[in-house]
């Protein structure tokens, strides 16, 4: 699939983006602010810090609204956020480690996504989703630095119309391969619904879905 395909497709079912543009300035500032927080410090600022940087007084009810339009994940409670797209602090199978805190991305394109995003230096440590095979990648920006084990590392996702946090669906069919051949037959011939991609097209893909969040 072209890459700006596929990041036409991923904005119809998720439009983070244009999401954020329609938020009062407000919440859109916190919003940026809380993404900041999980990559820059590994954790959520707390009511105060939200307060003081966005202007709101009742934090709850802003969260409520960052997650009503899925902009972020909230704790059980949902008063705390736990993950704002494409990170989080909920366990998956995508472990970051960014300026020495350890994070989590909600799936494989959101882990490609955040060295671009915010010019750092990324370790990302997952896992083939057929074969469980480790799966190492150093990137720096945009660039990869470190593939292991193998260059032809392939990037799955099936394509679903998200539930309310696409965090708990969508982002758990957009998965990392060791090679083009797991990722075939994880295909298994469904082109419509599956598309795969090589590491490269992938970082792509995420820098074009990802990168509007933060410019």
């Amino acid at each position: 699939m072209d890459i700006q395909a596929a990041v036409d497709r991923l904005n119809a079912l998720l439009p983070l983006t244009a999401r954020q543009d329609q938020l009062p300035a407000e919440l859109k500032v916190m919003h940026l602010y809380i993404l900041s927080a999980l990559v820059g410090q590994g954790s959520v600022p707390d009511e105060t810090e939200l307060i003081e940087v966005s202007g709101e007084e009742n934090i709850v009810a802003a969260l409520q609204r960052l997650a009503e339009q899925d902009l972020v994940v909230l704790d059980n409670q949902g008063r705390r956020p736990v993950g704002a797209y494409p990170v989080t602090l909920e366990m998956t199978p995508h472990r970051l480690s960014v300026n020495g805190q350890r994070i989590f991305a909600m799936c494989a394109i959101e882990a490609l996504a955040v060295a671009p995003m915010f010019d750092r230096e990324v370790r990302i440590e997952s896992v083939c989703h057929a074969s469980r095979t480790s799966i190492y990648i150093h990137m720096r920006g945009g660039r990869l630095l470190d593939v292991q084990p193998t260059p032809k590392i392939t990037v799955g996702v099936r394509w679903q119309t998200p539930t309310s946090v696409a965090a708990h669906s969508l982002c758990m069919e957009m998965v990392f391969f060791k090679d083009k051949a797991c990722a075939v037959e994880w295909q298994a011939g469904d082109c419509e619904n599956v598309s795969l991609f090589t590491l490269p097209e992938a970082v792509e893909f995420a820098k074009g879905f990802f990168l509007p969040l933060v410019v």
